[in-house]
């Protein structure tokens, strides 16, 4: 009788703790776990992001931020192939194996542009941001916590969207419920079919003060397919 009552109690404080909880209110707890001395806004620094895909080599990429400066660097080496971006605010600059002056078959080859690079710098600049990017203009965070198992664990998840002219994906953020470590996001263009994909975080890696997933392995959706895995370190 006394293991029920117990039980009881404890389920009832879980649920009543995840009906309490508001979407502002997680993301806060998750960006004290991640961010605890509130450096992304000042961020200045840089990391390596080793992409592993399915029959194809590496790609390894060092990505430098200064976000007060609006700065953005980004070294790639893939095979033989060794190009960079430079982003300052609204200027770009481009190189391949050390030299400005690229080819149209290189550029086509390797998909080089200035709109490409900004597209990386929104990339890498959101994805290892997070949770913190979700205070961005313009990112509609659900008010509504809601509680899921996700691969045989509990979380807590926040339901977020975007205005229009910022993102149209709906984005899924899981939680630990007692650390409020981020440990899955996933996304979806259209989720009555369920397409888009989800991304499964194991480890930390501290980055100039923040606490950055170590291993981002993505998987679509429909299938549970792997497609890859981005690694961190600080090389």
């Amino acid at each position: 009788m006394r293991f029920s009552l117990l039980f009881f109690a404890f389920a009832f404080y879980t649920v009543s703790y995840t009906q309490e909880i508001s979407g502002d209110e997680l993301l806060n707890k998750a960006i004290e776990f991640h961010d605890p001395k509130g450096n992304w806004p000042t961020f200045k620094g840089g990391f390596q992001v080793t992409m592993e895909t399915p029959n194809s080599s590496d790609r390894v990429s060092k990505i430098h931020l200064n976000l007060p400066r609006q700065e953005f660097v980004l070294d790639v080496v893939k095979e033989n192939d060794s190009y960079a971006y430079l982003i300052e605010k609204d200027s770009c600059g481009i190189s391949l194996n050390g030299s400005s002056k690229i080819n149209e078959k290189d550029i086509k080859r390797l998909r080089l542009s200035c709109e490409r690079g900004m597209m990386m710098k929104d990339y890498y600049t959101y994805l290892y941001g997070l949770p913190m990017k979700l205070k961005d203009p313009g990112t509609i965070v659900e008010p509504k916590v809601e509680k899921r198992t996700f691969k045989g664990k509990e979380y807590l998840v926040l339901k977020v969207n975007y205005s229009e002219g910022v993102g149209k994906d709906t984005w899924y953020f899981y939680f630990d419920p007692s650390t409020f470590a981020m440990e899955v996001y996933q996304f979806f263009h259209d989720e009555t079919k369920n397409d888009g994909e989800y991304i499964l975080l194991k480890g930390l890696e501290n980055v100039h003060g923040i606490n950055m997933p170590m291993s981002r392995a993505w998987y679509y959706n429909k299938d549970d397919k792997y497609l890859g895995t981005d690694i961190l370190s600080q090389k």
